[in-house]
């Protein structure tokens, strides 16, 4: 990948502060993502990265500055974050349980109007995820966790995605699933989505991203290129067990 230095940012975050009522869980927070990149944003639980990706996605009220694809999204609606291309895998996958796994895979599509369109990505999500295209009929409550986030992932990825936020896909799922999982992510990144991973793995993202942040008690504590992280002492000690 070449240097986001001469490029401009996808996405700048500056000076990002926000809450749950008088509780503040976000401390001016910054940070950029270039396009086509895959970056990480790592930290243990509690550390403040799902209450970012809700801000991102406007979920949560916050101040500062989120310039997403050159328009300042603070004072944006969800939808308005959504239509601009700012789509969300949220933790949990958060699927309609008692849906057919196409019906959920559709419903990342549900503001799009070009049908033309929609049945292309419909069946190139089944050429990526071909488990769910075999599956396209059953309840997606009746999948093992894997492919529940498979469909979730493609849930987001039918919404046409510009920059996609994957919240902790590896909880709870087995080595392999998530490996299998990561070569998707790589794939998609290939293909010119830009990917923020967000996870409590630190190893397992920072060893597939290009660049990651570290996040803390709601700040960003240490940032750069990935491998500059995993070789960090401080990170290796924290977050490694090295």
């Amino acid at each position: 990948m070449s240097s986001p230095t001469h490029r401009l940012p996808l996405l700048k975050v500056d000076q990002l502060s926000a809450g749950y009522g008088e509780l503040p869980v976000l401390h001016e927070v910054a940070l950029e993502i270039y396009p086509r990149e895959m970056v990480a944003l790592v930290g243990s639980n509690g550390a403040g990265k799902t209450s970012l990706l809700r801000a991102l996605s406007r979920l949560l009220p916050c101040s500062g500055s989120i310039v997403f694809n050159r328009r300042e999204l603070i004072g944006a609606t969800p939808d308005q974050a959504f239509d601009l291309g700012l789509v969300q895998v949220p933790e949990g996958r958060q699927l309609f349980d008692r849906m057919s796994v196409q019906d959920n895979v559709l419903m990342g599509s549900y503001r799009r109007r070009d049908q033309a369109a929609i049945r292309r990505d419909l069946d190139k999500i089944y050429t990526i995820f071909p488990r769910l295209a075999e599956r396209r009929r059953q309840l997606a409550g009746s999948m093992s966790g894997g492919e529940q986030q498979m469909c979730a992932m493609a849930r987001a990825l039918m919404a046409a995605p510009v920059l996609m936020m994957v919240d902790e896909m590896s909880l709870g799922l087995a080595p392999v699933v998530v490996e299998q999982l990561m070569d998707v992510l790589a794939a998609i990144q290939r293909d010119g989505v830009t990917v923020l991973l967000v996870e409590q793995d630190v190893q397992l993202a920072l060893s597939c991203a290009d660049r990651g942040y570290v996040m803390e008690a709601g700040r960003i504590v240490h940032s750069g290129p990935a491998k500059t992280l995993i070789d960090d002492p401080s990170v290796q000690q924290a977050y490694l067990g090295l």
